[in-house]
């Protein structure tokens, strides 16, 4: 019998395919990891106390301020059975309240039990503010996780663990988890909404319509303005649901709405039992609107943003509920608007170029110190925002070029919050629902600009070689 002769095989494409997830999963953990120090140390670096209110008009970062006492002081009330109360008036009979969604108020919760009752009751912190800093932080470390699944989702494991590592060290990512406030909680919702969509409309199943529908829910519940997803992003992809007919189409699309109201109207019905004037989400529309539609903020250097003081708003606040004094806000706020109307589209284009960085940037590196930012943690924002929009821009360019369908999804968070602060006021820190999106569209720029790098010097070697 002749001798059968063999070379070595090659690895199998299913085996590349194997060790390139294995390779994916292990640098994924890294930056996973990466993102957890980054997180931790701010937290432990830039937050620790006492915290002290300082002689200057500002309060120390380290401090729970602005929206963060809200936060904070809401998920301590609700971890003592106190339901959703104004969290500031003691006693279980307080008036209700609905200052802001309930999403981020019922995540924290469970660490304000822990702090008042569990394991770490024994910290001296009974306001729970360094706990829930932590917290946050390990929040903001899966949100990076996800980052990175999203990326891998739209454009392979290259951009997804190029999107992890920048989404793992980007400032303006970083320092909402530091912060007692939605935008992480908002964050997680989004980018798991934008999973669910591509996955509804590339395999279509009416269990992901119900997920893809559910979160989008969620979303509205962590920000008003993100109800859009459900006509904007959830209804979309059933209907570009690929392999189905045209029934199937609105089935998935009925169902993904459906399972959307089920998880919102708990909190709708609730708000209606509570409040004397109608109340969805939230009772901070007609203070929003209030506070963004008067002199000090359609004239002069503050246009576009927002004051919460009298004259815009009022000291003692209108008699009634929180329903009834937002419904008095936004009455103000609506007459004020139809007596300014020729002032209003250079206020809305300011409100949207403060949110996008393009109007006044630096007015921020103040600003944002009345919301716990430190001014290096600004600057830094800042820094990286610029180049990192700009990569941006040439990803949404190059998926539109290479897989057309791709991009519509990652641009519907920027299209939701630029009509909220439209009709409110602008703020950088609005425009985090975004920031995932951003990091992924800079990690294809990033991953091509890379492969053409290699291509030119792989042709340059040829040439010299062939010289």
């Amino acid at each position: 019998m002749a001798a059968v002769h063999s070379t070595p095989m090659e690895p199998s494409a299913t085996q590349g395919a194997v060790r390139g997830t294995r390779s994916f999963r292990r640098l994924l953990l890294f930056a996973v990891a990466l993102a957890l120090v980054v997180r931790v140390g701010y937290v432990a670096g830039a937050k620790k106390g006492p915290c002290e209110i300082a002689r200057d008009r500002w309060i120390p970062t380290e401090c729970a301020v602005g929206d963060q006492t809200f936060y904070n002081g809401e998920a301590n009330r609700l971890a003592m059975g106190d339901g959703f109360v104004e969290w500031g008036i003691p006693g279980k009979h307080a008036p209700p309240a609905a200052d802001h969604p309930p999403l981020t108020v019922v995540v924290l919760a469970p660490m304000a039990w822990l702090v008042m009752h569990g394991p770490f009751s024994w910290v001296n912190d009974p306001s729970g503010v360094t706990e829930e800093r932590y917290y946050m932080a390990l929040i903001g470390t899966v949100l990076v996780l996800l980052i990175g699944l999203l990326g891998r989702r739209i454009g392979g494991e290259r951009v997804g663990l190029v999107a992890a590592f920048l989404a793992a060290i980007y400032p303006n990512l970083w320092v909402n988890d530091g912060l007692i406030m939605s935008e992480t909680i908002t964050c997680v919702t989004v980018v798991l909404a934008l999973l669910l969509a591509y996955n509804l409309r590339d395999r279509p199943r009416v269990a992901t319509a119900l997920g893809c529908g559910a979160m989008c829910g969620l979303a509205g519940l962590a920000r008003a303005e993100l109800g859009l997803f459900i006509p904007l992003l959830a209804v979309p992809a059933a209907l570009a649901a690929r392999g189905v007919d045209r029934r199937a189409h609105l089935r998935l699309a009925a169902t993904a709405v459906a399972a959307a109201v089920v998880v919102m109207s708990p909190w709708v019905i609730y708000n209606e039992s509570r409040f004397k004037d109608t109340t969805f989400v939230s009772t901070n529309d007609g203070l929003a609107l209030a506070g963004s539609n008067c002199d000090h903020v359609y004239y002069g250097s503050a246009i576009g943003l927002t004051f919460l003081q009298p004259p815009c708003i009022d000291d003692p606040q209108p008699a009634g509920d929180q329903s009834q004094v937002s419904a008095i806000y936004r009455r103000r706020a609506f007459d004020y608007m139809s007596n300014h109307q020729s002032r209003m589209p250079l206020v809305v284009a300011a409100r949207i170029g403060r949110t996008w960085s393009l109007y006044r940037p630096l007015d921020m590196l103040l600003y944002n110190l009345a919301e716990g930012k430190e001014r290096f943690v600004n600057i830094a924002g800042i820094v990286a925002y610029y180049p990192l929009a700009a990569l941006a821009l040439v990803g949404g360019w190059l998926l539109v070029r290479r897989r057309r369908g791709m991009l519509w999804p990652l641009v519907i968070p920027a299209i939701a919050l630029t009509v909220g602060v439209a009709l409110t006021y602008g703020q950088t820190r609005f425009r985090s629902a975004a920031e995932p999106s951003i990091v992924i569209l800079a990690a294809i720029a990033v991953t091509a600009g890379w492969d053409a790098f290699r291509r030119r010097r792989e042709r340059r070697a040829g040439t010299a070689v062939t010289t």
